[in-house]
């Protein structure tokens, strides 16, 4: 018996990911499974921080590594619309430029 692995369906967009209100530890498994599949089947990742309230440091480690892989691959990688939770949390920690988030007095009101 040979098996093998359902593909997305063509007709749904697995390019862009919309992260959850509360980024926990928790949520960060179901993340990086959205990842891997954004990254095998679509042409570029693009994640969605615009319903963000908190962020935690697994999900903020998924994103860091999702950035770094698709950077590898030569494949587009943006984090899209970040709330001013995600913008402040990823300030606080320094990783604007890793993640290629604008400093929250850079963005314009």
């Amino acid at each position: 018996m040979t098996l093998t692995p359902n593909q997305p369906d063509p007709g749904i967009a697995v390019d862009t990911i919309h992260l959850p209100a509360h980024g926990t530890t928790v949520t960060a498994e179901d993340l990086k499974v959205r990842l891997v599949l954004a990254a095998d089947f679509g042409e570029r990742v693009r994640v969605d921080a615009s319903g963000v309230e908190s962020v935690g440091q697994a999900v903020l480690q998924l994103l860091i590594a999702a950035s770094n892989d698709a950077q590898a691959a030569g494949r587009p990688f943006a984090i899209v619309n970040p709330s001013p939770s995600f913008t402040a949390r990823v300030a606080a920690l320094g990783l604007n430029h890793t993640l290629a988030i604008p400093a929250a007095e850079d963005v314009e009101p």
